[in-house]
């Protein structure tokens, strides 16, 4: 319906009839298909590697994304912004003035219209009123209604005025949806990188476009990404390394080289050379994967997963988790700021967030990766990292008043193979904090470990993506979900979620921070409360069978969060306040209240995104952890390094 309704408007606006820019550009399968352009860190074009490369053969047309377009010098003015515009114009044009001239002609354009349309799909358009199309069956549509994320079933206000912005954050590349932005505020013409697709902040938009049916969006954002990941080895110290994928990009119209009468569109990237401290972002990989994951499991489309280009995406980025160095650890090595927590906040080293990513990851690459010669020795170093890994995080992360007692009474200086206090842990590094907030029934798995430091902080996202991925046992996972219920009032509060509890203060703040004016005590990544962890509460909820926990949170977001205009994150203790430096219309807080209402209203689907405990790594795990023998300098045969 909606085709038939564009190809009308197109038909007016070439005989004059509806002016040119109230109107959508020309479909895209009426440019020429051109080859896929590579765009490296300095914003220069390149050609994509020779099988990457389009042709006109019809196939491959089908097998690989179309990445760019040209258009005519008198149509460069409508692909001047990134987003389309589309023919909801006129429902704003008609809202202007209704029963002025405006209202008047787009009426007798939308008459003409009909005759132009005829009969479409056994319905005639009869009439046009508030933006509506009627039909002669009392159906009505929306005019220019997009196919994404529009909800099927209307009745929760909240949940309608959520799916609005989420459509109109949707941005369009060449004429198709490859992303979201970060926010869309309006009364903000300060938007600094917010006007940009992030992988990360992408991840809940796609997931609740992927559990309303709506691939494409989902599809596109994952191959044209995939053209964006660093291919070529360099020596350049300033250039991303191998098979890392970018923090965000943005789609921006550049003149045609070589002729200024034509444009194109391109794919700017932005691998961390534009962000706050220039760090590159460790979990923009780890998050493609286990959205391509996703994909496959919600759509049932297993062709992306299986092209030749996609598996090649996988193993560059496990090659580059998996690559040898000088750490001695399971766990990945990564900078401060380099995840969700993208500013200096003491987490540098082995943060839990990147672990549970790192470990979800693993596993999803291994479901998808196609058997074959070339990928044996990178399956086997992954089942052997995703062992010991496993190992690690559960021995060693896992803290509850047990595991306080035996820290609290650890002796230092251990010199031996079967030291207990391997990391050399001192026992005034249990805080008074701690001892007094740790519940009795409940526990955690605790922020960091590095020799002679452990990070006591909860971290939501570690831990919660930890019971998601199945990183923690069913034990651990049951005991998380009970000290969130324990701990309500600090992790909940007034607004849900506390990305980290406790906060940093004073000195310790100063000297971590750096003293950050955004990450002041109670605020931002120090403490703050971010609506988007709800998505991740939810799985991890219905995944234990425990979804009421994920419900009363949801309720208690749903009170203020529409109000408040979809804030990025709150400050104070209680989560009473919108954040000062806050962006409202944050498209993944709206993302996140969405994907959780949609699970909870139909929890089988949450099976899609959650990995299951893997029995080979349950029976690893009980031979390691049995009694074990003094270890000598003899070699076993098959070693795991915990």
């Amino acid at each position: 319906m909606n085709m038939e309704i564009l190809e009308a408007a197109s038909l007016l606006v070439m005989s004059g009839t509806i002016p040119g820019h109230y109107c959508c550009p020309l479909s895209p399968n009426t440019l020429p298909f051109l080859s896929p352009l590579k765009i490296n860190r300095n914003g220069r074009r390149k050609r994509a590697p020779l099988y990457l490369r389009a042709s006109s053969n019809s196939d491959t047309r089908q097998n690989f994304p179309r990445l760019c377009g040209t258009l005519p010098a008198y149509h460069r003015s409508q692909f001047v912004t990134t987003q389309c515009q589309r023919i909801e114009k006129i429902a704003e044009i008609t809202n202007e003035d209704g029963n002025g001239t405006n209202g008047t002609w787009v009426k007798d354009a939308v008459s003409k219209a009909s005759q132009v349309l005829g009969d479409v799909n056994g319905q005639k358009a009869i009439g046009f009123e508030n933006g509506v199309i009627e039909s002669s069956d009392d159906k009505s549509t929306p005019v220019g209604a997009a196919n994404s994320a529009s909800p099927k079933k209307r009745g929760n206000s909240v949940e309608d005025e959520a799916w609005r912005l989420l459509q109109e954050s949707m941005v369009f590349y060449c004429g198709s949806p490859v992303g979201t932005i970060a926010a869309k505020d309006p009364s903000d013409s300060n938007v600094l990188n917010y006007d940009q697709v992030f992988i990360r902040d992408f991840i809940p938009s796609g997931i609740a476009f992927l559990l309303k049916g709506e691939y494409d969006i989902v599809r596109n954002f994952i191959l044209h990404t995939l053209q964006l990941q660093s291919w070529e080895k360099t020596m350049d110290c300033h250039s991303p390394g191998q098979g890392l994928m970018p923090a965000s990009f943005k789609v921006r119209t550049v003149p045609l080289d070589g002729d200024d009468s034509a444009t194109e569109e391109v794919l700017d990237p932005d691998f961390g050379e534009a962000a706050i401290g220039r760090v590159a972002p460790v979990d923009s990989g780890l998050w493609w994967i286990i959205l391509l994951r996703a994909y496959g499991k919600c759509s049932g489309d297993l062709s992306v997963q299986e092209r030749i280009d996609v598996q090649t995406g996988i193993k560059m980025i496990l090659k580059l988790c998996l690559a040898d160095g000088f750490d001695m650890f399971p766990t990945l090595l990564v900078t401060d700021g380099s995840c969700m927590i993208d500013r200096r906040m003491g987490i540098h080293g082995h943060p839990l967030e990147i672990q549970a990513l790192f470990y979800s990851a693993l596993l999803c690459a291994r479901e998808m990766l196609a058997p074959e010669d070339g990928s044996a020795d990178l399956i086997r170093a992954l089942n052997n990292r995703l062992i010991a890994l496993s190992f690690h995080i559960r021995e060693y992360y896992w803290v509850d008043m047990q595991k306080l007692n035996e820290i609290y009474r650890y002796k230092t200086e251990e010199y031996s193979y079967d030291a207990v206090n391997k990391f050399n842990i001192y026992p005034d590094q249990v805080s008074p904090w701690l001892v007094e907030w740790m519940p009795c029934k409940g526990g955690y798995l605790i922020g960091n470990l590095q020799p002679a430091h452990m990070d006591f902080r909860f971290f939501s996202l570690g831990n919660l993506w930890s019971i998601v991925s199945s990183l923690a046992t069913t034990h651990q996972s049951h005991a998380i979900l009970d000290l969130i219920e324990a701990k309500w009032s600090d992790l909940v509060a007034d607004m849900p979620f506390k990305i980290c509890y406790p906060t940093l203060e004073g000195q310790e703040w100063r000297i971590i921070t750096g003293s950050d004016p955004k990450n002041t005590p109670w605020s931002y990544h120090n403490g703050g409360s971010w609506p988007t962890l709800l998505w991740q509460l939810a799985v991890a909820c219905i995944k234990m069978n425990r979804p009421e926990i994920a419900a009363k949170a949801v309720e208690v977001a749903e009170k203020r969060i529409a109000t408040d205009r979809w804030p990025e994150y709150y400050d104070s203790k209680r989560a009473r306040f919108i954040g000062k430096q806050a962006r409202l219309y944050q498209t993944w807080s709206i993302a996140g209240f969405l994907v959780a209402k949609l699970l909870l209203e139909k929890p089988e689907a949450a099976k899609n995104l959650w990995n299951e405990e893997d029995a080979e790594i349950v029976n690893a795990l009980n031979i390691m952890v049995e009694p074990r023998r003094k270890r000598g300098r003899k070699v076993l045969k098959k070693t795991y390094i915990v």
